[in-house]
């Protein structure tokens, strides 16, 4: 089942260009199974995303990205903003009590620049300083292919997933149409929920995939 797992609208997310009915449209159109919405620091209803279900023929789930101290996090079964999420520590103790998962987004941010990265002994020292964070070892899962993210970040992301021994997953980040269904995950069994989603993402049961090659009529691979 390929769902969406990082995806932002318009007013909740100021900085996206598309509505949910949008976003949802193009998903359909890109042929994923579901999408989800993850607003900044904000938060979707289960009512509205269910509402959103059944008005477009596609699985909607909410979500949403917190800013936190160790980078943006992906979070699914919070329904809340709660003063202290900032914290690693604090969202992983939140996540734990209510259920949720917590996925590492775009974890190439603030640990990888491209143009040193040039030189291969400075991105070994940029990919041994992010391993050595413990933070990242308090997620589920690492985003580790976004939509939005150039080859080579999406490539340290890839290392950094592989060396930590933690799932990874994808998603198209997308903030405008065109950006929807670039990336998604490929889950094992089937989700027709939130509680679902939860399950297989704390089970590791999937792997992110690149869908932009299918927008061409190319098929879909596996990152």
């Amino acid at each position: 089942m390929l769902i969406d797992l990082h995806n932002h609208t318009y007013p909740k997310s100021d900085d996206s260009f598309m509505s949910a009915d949008e976003l949802v449209d193009a998903a359909r159109s890109a042929g994923l199974d579901g999408v989800c919405i993850t607003e900044h620091d904000d938060f979707w209803s289960a009512e509205d995303t269910t509402y959103l279900t059944k008005r477009h023929g596609i699985l909607v789930l909410p979500g949403a990205e917190i800013n936190t101290d160790a980078g943006h996090v992906l979070v699914f079964g919070l329904h809340r903003y709660r003063f202290g999420m900032h914290k690693p520590s604090f969202l992983r103790a939140e996540a734990d009590s209510l259920g949720a998962a917590l996925i590492a987004a775009h974890p190439y941010r603030r640990r990888y620049l491209e143009d040193p990265a040039s030189d291969p002994a400075v991105r070994s020292e940029m990919l041994e300083r992010a391993i050595a964070d413990p933070q990242l070892r308090l997620f589920d899962a690492i985003e580790s292919f976004n939509g939005r993210g150039s080859p080579n970040q999406n490539r340290f992301a890839h290392d950094l997933n592989q060396t930590l021994g933690l799932p990874g997953v994808g998603g198209s980040d997308a903030h405008r149409i065109h950006q929807v269904g670039t990336a998604a995950t490929q889950f094992q069994r089937r989700i027709t929920s939130l509680e679902d989603l939860i399950t297989e993402i704390r089970a590791g049961r999937m792997a992110p995939v690149s869908l932009a090659a299918a927008a061409t009529g190319l098929p879909a691979t596996t990152v």
